[in-house]
């Protein structure tokens, strides 16, 4: 919370229509505090410009004020409550007076952000939209190792219009066996064979003879 304006302002006294000097504080949430003497230990009044104020009035619309002696008509000022109070107030001069109306019709009519804690500002960081990578992550392949697991194959570089696919697994070794069955192409054989023909011979010669 910071001060927008704070300084002495004479304050004329509801019930004797006195008039005397008090310390002033207008806060950035719109409050206004007066205090008995510039260390703030005691509090005169409050008033919130924004809940109870409803109009400010200049030097020139308060012709039925007088103002404190040794000081000028120009520089007196009103804050008209809500409530129907009217606080009648003198600044050292003309100017002054000018600079606490501007300060207290702003604070009555603008709405103020009080300031973070501690007097920190948040900072905003502006920062880059996520890349196409980012928001379409690659596709993870797997093929298979010498353990007879799955392992993650490193995607290749990015491009528009790069395709990606699993690709071919390899394929099992098979055995084949083959099984070669031996001729027997010994003179064992040959002479059985010669046998066997000729004995097929005779028979048929036999039979022929009969006719």
């Amino acid at each position: 919370m910071a001060f927008v304006k704070s300084g002495w302002l004479h304050r004329q006294s509801t019930i004797l229509r006195r008039w005397k000097k008090n310390w002033f504080d207008l806060w950035s949430d719109g409050r206004l505090i007066f205090y008995d003497d510039q260390q703030r230990r005691d509090i005169e009044d409050e008033i919130h410009m924004r809940v109870d104020c409803i109009n400010i009035r200049n030097a020139n619309a308060c012709r039925d004020l007088t103002p404190p002696e040794g000081k000028g008509r120009e520089a007196l000022l009103q804050i008209v409550c809500r409530d129907g109070r009217v606080i009648s107030l003198c600044a050292d001069s003309a100017d002054d007076a000018l600079a606490w109306t501007v300060a207290l019709q702003d604070a009555r009519i603008n709405t103020v952000v009080a300031p973070p804690q501690f007097g920190l500002t948040p900072e905003v960081i502006a920062s880059a939209p996520p890349s196409y990578t980012e928001l379409n992550p690659t596709p993870q392949v797997y093929y298979p190792d010498q353990y007879g697991g799955y392992v993650p194959y490193p995607p290749p570089p990015y491009a528009p219009n790069a395709v990606y696919s699993a690709g071919v697994y390899p394929a099992h070794e098979v055995n084949h066996v083959i099984i070669e069955e031996r001729r027997r192409d010994d003179a064992g054989g040959i002479a059985l064979g010669m046998l066997t023909g000729a004995a097929t011979g005779l028979a048929i010669g036999s039979l022929f003879s009969v006719f």
